[in-house]
């Protein structure tokens, strides 16, 4: 399982979170991994809700531990389900911070009113756009979306420049895309949502599948395919392109970020991210955390080690793919997806794509 689908699908409209919210507390408790780093030589802790795969997470969770004493307890599952746990919990939290792999999720807690601001040093140093508005969730590392090409199969020149060219019959079955379960694309397509309207993202679903694409499970099938030529491209996040060129074979792969020209909205940037709970029963050691990984350098270690683009332009930035500075974005806001993000799967799963 990569690290989207840890995150699991995204939380759907309010009829299907009233069918999801009646076994959640199973589906919770059969699915949470948890973790107890066991490194804190206090009685202090802090307790961390996570949808990002432990690898990516551990490393400097567990430095924490060495340089504070604070014993950290990691659970680890579905950010979906996490998300249902802690709007149940708002009475009476039993985490204290969130770790997710999108914006949307975050932004969906903090509407529903169950996050508080991050007022600790580090937080106004995370670019605008990839924070909330009262920073009571922030980016931590980015994730472009962006099309990986198999260069034994396609030129760069003869691949789509925009995203909306995936509806073009010449490009008919030579490209692959994951479920509409899957997290990234949910928040990929609330942004298309709220650019174009709802009839407008519906048409460019109904046009992409007209090219019958493979649909997969996750961004690691894609990439794998491309790799292994077959098919042309694929549309993931762009640490899915460093991933497949650290392989030891099927790795000349090449990367394009779409619509860069004028008058295209540009490449669509998600992070992933932290957030404060409300009435986080540890608020002061959460506060710690979240001071520590918004250093610089642990900002650069999540990006090390998760292949993803780190957030602050200065960073180091990996081998593959550009910095976060080199490419235009798509203009918005991350923090505007919650007003469309909450129901879009229904309207992807209304446009044909399956969950």
């Amino acid at each position: 399982m990569n690290n989207d689908e840890r995150g699991g699908r995204a939380v759907g409209s309010n009829a299907k979170m009233s069918r999801v919210a009646a076994g959640v507390a199973v589906l919770v408790l059969a699915a949470v991994a948890v973790v107890v780093l066991g490194r804190g030589t206090g009685g202090e802790e802090i307790v961390i809700y996570s949808g990002r795969r432990e690898q990516f997470v551990t490393p400097v969770l567990e430095d924490f531990e060495r340089q504070t004493g604070i014993r950290v307890r990691l659970l680890s599952g579905s950010a979906t389900s996490f998300a249902h746990r802690i709007a149940g919990e708002r009475r009476r939290p039993q985490a204290d911070i969130f770790l997710a792999n999108d914006a949307g999720v975050m932004e969906y807690l903090r509407r529903q009113g169950v996050l508080q601001p991050i007022g600790v040093r580090g937080v106004d140093r995370i670019p605008e756009k990839f924070r909330a508005g009262d920073n009571s969730w922030t980016g931590l590392s980015a994730r472009a979306r962006v099309l990986m090409y198999n260069k034994d199969l396609i030129g760069e020149d003869e691949m789509p420049r925009s995203l909306f060219d995936l509806t073009a019959p010449r490009y008919s079955g030579r490209f692959a895309i994951t479920r509409a379960g899957n997290s990234s694309l949910v928040s990929h397509m609330a942004a298309v949502r709220a650019a174009r309207g709802d009839s407008g993202m519906k048409d460019f679903i109904r046009g992409v599948l007209a090219n019958d694409p493979p649909v997969t499970s996750g961004h690691t099938d894609i990439r794998r395919m491309v790799g292994a030529g077959e098919v042309e491209f694929g549309l993931v996040n762009c640490y899915y392109f460093r991933l497949q060129l650290d392989e030891d074979h099927n790795n000349n792969v090449g990367i394009v970020y779409p619509d860069q020209g004028d008058g295209q909205p540009g490449t669509f940037v998600n992070v992933a991210g932290a957030a404060l709970i409300d009435g986080a029963p540890n608020h002061d050691n959460a506060l710690k955390l979240l001071e520590y990984l918004l250093q610089p350098q642990q900002l650069q270690r999540f990006s090390d080690i998760s292949r993803e683009t780190p957030i602050l332009p200065e960073a180091e930035h990996p081998e593959g793919g550009k910095p976060i500075d080199a490419f235009r974005w798509m203009d918005m806001p991350l923090a505007e997806l919650g007003g469309v993000w909450e129901d879009t799967l229904d309207a992807m799963e209304e446009a044909g794509i399956a969950e």
